[in-house]
């Protein structure tokens, strides 16, 4: 009776671990994850989250003002994956704040990435504000803690040189190439 209970134990042990051992998709864009990286990693842990990848860490002298908390991360081929900008500057304990997407292989579960379109952000995400810059509009969308840029080069020519005209989402075509895609966490 015992070797039974054992055996059913075991069996089920087997069948739970294997259940929960599904690997995270090292490329999708979740709420509060990017691949295997969270916004509660800090700086010091990105060695082994990227161990595969090459890291490239700005220091204070390497560049222009601002941007000495910024961490680029190549694959070991040269292609750029992400830019990471941290809270604190050269603090081994510093959390991730804003994360740039580069490659389009970083997804969020509907498919939006890098290399989409406005169509991609208004068929799957509720824009929660457009912001009217110089030479780009900045979308946000809250739902997945994200910002886009569009070059305004891609909007009908009244948004051009120009900041004091609202732009709406029936504004934005929907062929309107993202420029930028960031994740901010800064608010975590």
């Amino acid at each position: 009776m015992i070797k039974k209970i054992i055996q059913v134990f075991a069996i089920s042990l087997v069948v739970f671990s294997c259940q929960n051992d599904k690997k995270q998709d090292p490329f999708e864009i979740t709420t509060n994850r990017i691949g295997l990286l969270t916004n509660e990693i800090q700086v010091k842990e990105l060695d082994s989250i990227f161990a595969k990848d090459s890291i490239a860490k700005r220091t204070p002298g390497d560049q222009s003002i601002g941007y000495a908390n910024e961490i680029e991360i190549y694959e070991k081929g040269g292609t750029k994956l992400l830019i990471l900008e941290t809270d604190e500057k050269s603090s081994p304990s510093s959390i991730i704040k804003s994360i740039e997407i580069i490659d389009p292989r970083y997804k969020t579960p509907a498919g939006l990435s890098s290399n989409g379109v406005f169509k991609d952000i208004k068929d799957h995400y509720k824009v929660s504000k457009i912001n009217n810059t110089l030479s780009t509009a900045v979308i946000f969308v809250d739902s997945i803690q994200a910002y886009f840029t569009i070059d305004k080069k891609e909007l009908p020519q009244k948004f051009r040189g120009t900041t004091d005209i609202e732009i709406k989402e029936a504004d934005i075509p929907d062929s309107s190439k993202i420029k930028n895609f960031w994740i901010s966490w800064g608010n975590n």
